[in-house]
Parts: structure tokens; C-alpha cells; sequence
């Protein structure tokens, strides 16, 4: 009877502790108190047309790498309420029943029921150490989940610009094409009526083929971007996405400021370089609780039993006492499990300095792409209007039968060239943008904050 009671208690207690939601450490308050950066998801609604800030969005909540990140927390969370456990007593309870046959000894049932209480009371700084490591680990996934949901970000600016930039670069390609056909009627024309050579004809036939090739290339370039948008927002690649058309301005040169000031603001703001330090840390805790293993441990530990035998008697014990657990031989397990974990501090602390100078370079090598990129955009700009001038001459020239086809061809050439360097400059900028900004761990909505 004891030992069904028990057995129902048991249960009815199993059921609460493994219930999802149970968290009696509140391990997960650890997670709203740290976590750098939060996301509201909702259901991305794609008969609407989708902004910058509606993409990266989308991205935040759909992308498996941002789902993974978040689930690599909350197990780093749960590790740490595993290391918190050791401060609190352990209680478990064991029973059995009996039945008894013989012939020389009388037959019945025996029931035994106990219950022991064991709580650690010192350990040399092991439980301390194990709690710190697992701190720290959780510090290690939270600045990594920060750094990945930046990541997301950047390939969703990415994403979303070179869409536009292959649609514009299409576009560019399909009035290239026009020019070409322009230019070979206009050659036709004129060997029509005698003021040209049917090697005119065949170059402009040439440019033509070639204008149409490109334009084909471009419509398989959009394809593509459109399948990289869906995919960064975690759709299948064949999804359709109606998205707003941003309206884009020549850059200027705010942006510009002291590249060194700039790489020492990357040292402290970018999450990998954080999580980085904080897995040193870990790692100085794993070597502490390694060094820990080789002293002893002091606990407490209390048992109270029952048991009722087949002569209808009761047994009551219990008792109560000191335990102390000395290693004294371990096979040499505790001495390399020191040295592994002092050479994995070595391995950590490595690891943060080649970081930190690929952080460096990356913030350097993206600030001067950036200033290129501007200069560039500028440069571009008055380059597709000299272009178009030159082109829109040629053909006027080539009508009235005073220029070549080869100057055509070429001022053709150019002017497709100068558009399409245009195009890539001024799209290139804003991700470039971008990219300092994710460089230098910066990057959130405030740095698309007015973007289309």
C-alpha cells in the first residue's frame, strides 16, 4: 500500500518537472536580459508589396540560420540551469515488494520504502567553476546568435539590391539591344541605297547578335537573384516576391570618417570578437574545474526507510552522517584533463587574436571599398552622360552618311558599358554601406532607417 502511494507521488511529480514550460530556475530570463538584438515575427504577407525593412524582416524571422541560433541559446540556457543544480539537494526515494514462499518459513509479502537526501557541501571551487563555464558558454551563444542574426541581415540588403541592380542591369541590356537594332537598320538603310558597305551591315548584324546574348544573360541573372531573395527569406527559390522599387540617390561622403576610429569601435562592438572573449573566459572556468578534480569533496547525505517484513512487524531506520570523497589515484585521468583544458584556453585565446585582426582588416578593406564606391558612383554618373552625347551623335553622323559604322559600334559600346558600371556603382554603394556597418558590428535597422 506504502509503496503504491509512493509510486503515485512519483509520478504525479515526473509529470510536473518534465512539462515544457517548466522552468524553475528561470533560466530563460537569462536570455531577455542579454540578448543584444529582438525580433517581432509575424507572417510575412506576400500579396503585399515588400520594403528594405519588410525583407530583412522576413529574413530575421524565416532564415533556418536565425532559428538556429535562437535554439543554440536557449540549450546554452538550459546548460546553465544543469550547473546550477549542483547547489541544490538531490532527493530520491527507492522501494520494493516482496513475495516469499518456502517450506520451512512462513510465506507473505515484504514492502521496503526509503528516501535519501544528498546535498554537496564543498568542493574546492568545482561546482563555481562548472556554473562560470556554463555562464559563459550562454554569453558565447548570445553574442554568436546576435552575430548571426547580422549576417541575415547583410545577405538580405545583399539580396535585395542585387535583385534590383540585375533588374536595371536588364533593363540596361534590352535598351542596348534597341540601340543595336537602331544602328542595324540604320546600316541597312544606307546600303540600301548605296552609302554603305554590306560590311557595315554585317558588323551592325554582329553588335546586334551580341546586344541580344547579353540581354539573355541579364534575364538569367534576374532569375537567379530572385531565387537568392527567397531563399534568404527561407522560401523555395521559385517564389514570387513583388517588391517596392527603391529610389536611390548619388551617395555623398558623410560616412567618412577616421578609419582607425573606426577599427577600435569594431573591436568593442563587433559579437563575434565578444563572443570570442567570452569563450576565454569559459575556458579559464574549464581550467578551474579540472584543477578542482584533484581535491577532495564534502557532503551531506540522510536516509530514512521503512519495511514491513512477512511476520507483520514494521522496521523503522534512518540515518544521517559526513561524507567525504578523496581522488587519490585516477589513472592520471584528472592530470590531462588539467592539460587539456589549459591548452584549450591557449587554443581561445589564439582564436580572439586572429579574429580581431581579421576584424580589423575587414573594417579597413570595406571603409576603402566604400570611399571607391563613392567616387566611383560620382564618376559614373557623368560618364553615362558623356556616353550617351557621344552615341547620340554617332548615329545622327551615321544617318547623314558623314560617320562610320565602326564609330557607331563603338560609341554604342561605350554607352552600354558606362551604363552598366553605373548601375553596379550606385547598388554596390548601399551594400557596401552595409557591409561597414555589419564589419563593425553596428549593423541593425537604424542603418536602413529612410531606405525605400
Amino acid at each position: 500500500m506504502r509503496l503504491s502511494l509512493m509510486g503515485c507521488m512519483i509520478l504525479s511529480m515526473a509529470r510536473m518537472l518534465m512539462a515544457d514550460n517548466f522552468d524553475p530556475l528561470d533560466t530563460k530570463s537569462l536570455l531577455t536580459k542579454q540578448q543584444a538584438t529582438y525580433v517581432t515575427c509575424t507572417t510575412t504577407d506576400l500579396s503585399k508589396s515588400l520594403g528594405l525593412s519588410d525583407v530583412v524582416m522576413a529574413a530575421l524571422c524565416n532564415n533556418p540560420q536565425t532559428k538556429i541560433a535562437w535554439q543554440t541559446s536557449l540549450y546554452q540556457a538550459a546548460q546553465v540551469g544543469v550547473s546550477q543544480s549542483a547547489y541544490l539537494p538531490t532527493l530520491s526515494a527507492s522501494g520494493s515488494a516482496l513475495k516469499s514462499e518456502g517450506t520451512e518459513t512462513k510465506n507473505g509479502n515484504q514492502e521496503n520504502i526509503s528516501v535519501t537526501l544528498s546535498y554537496l557541501l564543498y568542493d574546492f571551487g568545482k561546482r563555481d567553476a562548472t556554473y562560470e563555464n556554463a555562464r559563459r558558454l550562454l554569453d558565447v551563444a548570445l553574442f554568436s546568435e546576435n552575430n548571426t542574426i547580422q549576417s541575415v541581415f547583410l545577405s538580405a540588403i545583399q539580396a535585395y539590391y542585387t535583385l534590383f541592380g540585375s533588374n536595371a542591369s536588364l533593363e540596361a541590356s534590352r535598351e542596348a539591344e534597341r540601340s543595336a537594332l537602331e544602328s542595324l537598320n540604320a546600316a541597312k538603310t544606307r546600303y540600301s541605297v548605296g552609302t554603305a558597305t554590306p560590311a557595315d551591315t554585317l558588323q551592325a548584324q554582329t553588335a546586334y547578335s551580341q546586344a541580344m546574348l547579353n540581354r539573355i544573360q541579364a534575364e538569367g541573372s534576374v532569375k537567379s537573384a530572385q531565387g537568392e531573395l527567397a531563399s534568404v527569406l527561407g522560401l523555395m527559390p521559385d517564389t514570387w516576391i513583388a517588391l517596392q522599387t527603391p529610389l536611390l540617390a548619388l551617395p555623398n561622403d558623410k560616412f567618412e570618417s577616421n578609419i582607425r576610429a573606426l577599427m577600435e569601435e569594431a573591436q568593442r562592438l563587433r559579437p563575434d570578437l565578444m563572443a570570442a572573449s567570452a569563450k576565454i573566459k569559459a575556458s579559464e572556468a574549464s581550467v578551474k574545474a579540472a584543477k578542482a578534480e584533484h581535491l577532495p569533496s564534502f557532503s551531506l547525505s540522510s536516509t530514512t526507510g521503512h519495511t514491513d517484513t512477512v511476520f507483520n512487524t514494521s522496521q523503522r531506520t534512518s540515518s544521517i552522517g559526513l561524507y567525504v570523497s578523496i581522488p587519490i589515484f585516477t589513472g592520471f585521468n584528472t592530470k590531462y584533463k588539467v592539460q587539456a583544458a589549459q591548452q584549450q584556453l591557449k587554443i581561445s585565446e589564439a582564436e580572439y587574436e586572429k579574429l580581431s585582426q581579421e576584424a580589423s582588416l575587414e573594417v579597413y578593406k570595406t571603409y576603402q571599398t566604400l570611399v571607391s564606391e563613392t567616387q566611383a558612383t560620382r564618376t559614373s554618373a557623368d560618364l553615362v552622360a558623356s556616353a550617351q552625347a557621344s552615341y547620340d551623335l554617332a548615329l545622327g553622323r551615321y544617318k547623314a552618311g558623314v560617320g562610320t559604322i565602326l564609330d557607331l559600334l563603338s560609341a554604342q559600346s561605350a554607352l552600354a558599358s558606362a551604363k552598366q558600371q553605373h548601375i553596379q556603382s550606385l547598388y554596390n554603394w548601399y551594400i557596401t554601406k552595409a557591409s561597414l556597418a555589419k564589419a563593425m558590428g553596428t549593423l541593425d535597422f537604424s542603418t536602413i532607417k529612410g531606405q525605400p
